[in-house]
C-alpha cells in the first residue's frame, strides 16, 4: 500500500457529525471505529486523525497534520501561523456564522463593555478575549472555564461570561442578557504552509475544498424541473432565478417545452405556486449534492 499523501485532521466533538456527513456528501466516506483516533477513508491518498478544534490549528501549524478543520475563533485564540484554504459555514445545527458574545445577567447594571473595568469574565476563548480588552484598554480579568459557562455568572462566579452562540437563544434561556459582539466564527478547512507549498499535496489540499465547498452549495439548492406551454414560455423563464439560464427543451410532437433551472432552496414556497399560476406543470423538485 502506498504512503498516504495527506494527513488530515477531522475535528472531534459538536463538529464531528457534521464534518463526516459533509464529506460523505463530497465523495468521502470516513468510518469511526470506536475509540480510534485514527479512521477509515475511502481514499488512500489521506490519512485522517481525529483532534479537538481547539488543538487542531497547532497541529496544522507544527506539521503534525497537512491539514485540517476548526473554527476561526480556535486559529485566533492561539494564534496560529496557518494557510486558510476555505471558509465552510456549516456546524451541527445551522448553517450559518456563530458568534462570540459578551453575556451579563439579565437584572445586571452593566450595560456596555466598559462597564466591566475591573470585573471578571469567565468564557473558553481566554487568550482572544484577553487580547481584545487590552487593545480596548479595558482592565478585566479573564479565566478559562471549563464548561456550562453560563452558570458561572449566574452564580456569582464571575460578572460576565464570553460564550459562543448561534441564535442567541440558550443565553437568554439562562436569564443572560448580550451586550457585545465580540466576533463571528465559522468552520475553516487549513493548511500547513510547507504542505501548501508542495505542489502535490496543495492539488489534493485543494480538491478537497472544492468538492466541500460544492457539497455546501448544494445543501442551499435545489434542482427544478417543470413543463411548460409555449404561450406561457418567456414569462415562466422571466420568473426562474438561476446560476446562468435555465435549460429549455421541445417536447416530442408537442407545443410544449421542458424546463430545468437550479434555484435557491428558501424561495421555491413563494415560487412554485407562481409557476403553476402562470402556467407551468407537472413541476418536479429535487435535491442537489453538489453544486460547483
Amino acid at each position: 500500500m502506498n504512503k498516504p499523501l495527506i494527513k488530515l485532521g477531522i475535528p472531534k466533538g459538536s463538529l464531528q457529525n457534521a464534518t463526516i456527513d459533509l464529506f460523505k456528501k463530497s465523495g468521502w466516506l470516513i468510518n469511526i471505529n470506536g475509540r480510534s483516533y485514527f479512521p477509515e477513508i475511502n481514499d488512500e491518498t489521506i490519512e485522517c486523525a481525529i483532534c479537538r478544534a481547539q488543538e487542531m490549528s497547532r497541529y496544522v501549524e507544527s506539521g503534525t497534520l497537512d491539514a485540517g478543520l476548526t473554527g476561526k475563533d480556535w486559529i485566533a485564540e492561539n494564534n496560529s501561523d496557518v494557510y486558510v484554504v476555505a471558509d465552510l459555514v456549516y456546524s451541527k445545527t445551522s448553517s450559518r456564522p456563530a458568534r462570540w458574545v459578551l453575556a451579563v445577567p439579565y437584572d445586571s447594571p452593566i450595560k456596555v463593555m466598559e462597564d466591566l473595568q475591573e470585573k471578571k469574565i469567565s468564557t473558553e476563548l481566554v487568550e482572544f478575549t484577553k487580547k481584545y480588552f487590552l487593545k480596548r484598554e479595558i482592565d478585566v480579568s479573564v479565566e478559562f472555564s471549563w464548561g456550562a459557562t453560563e452558570a458561572k455568572v449566574v452564580s456569582g462566579l464571575a460578572d460576565a461570561i464570553v460564550e459562543v452562540t448561534e441564535t442567541g437563544s440558550t443565553i437568554k434561556a439562562h436569564g443572560l442578557r448580550i451586550i457585545h459582539e465580540l466576533m463571528q466564527t465559522n468552520t475553516q478547512l487549513i493548511a500547513n504552509h510547507d504542505a501548501w507549498k508542495d505542489t502535490i499535496k496543495r492539488e489534493k489540499i485543494e480538491q478537497i475544498a472544492l468538492l466541500l465547498k460544492g457539497a455546501l452549495l448544494g445543501k442551499k439548492m435545489v434542482g427544478l424541473k417543470m413543463n411548460v406551454p409555449e404561450a406561457c414560455l418567456d414569462t415562466i423563464v422571466a420568473l426562474l432565478p438561476s446560476l446562468n439560464a435555465p435549460t429549455v427543451s421541445p417536447l416530442y410532437q408537442k407545443s410544449w417545452f421542458s424546463i430545468e433551472t437550479v434555484v435557491n432552496s428558501n424561495i421555491v414556497r413563494r415560487l412554485i405556486p407562481e409557476l403553476l399560476k402562470n402556467g407551468a406543470e407537472g413541476i418536479i423538485e429535487y435535491p442537489l449534492n453538489k453544486v460547483i
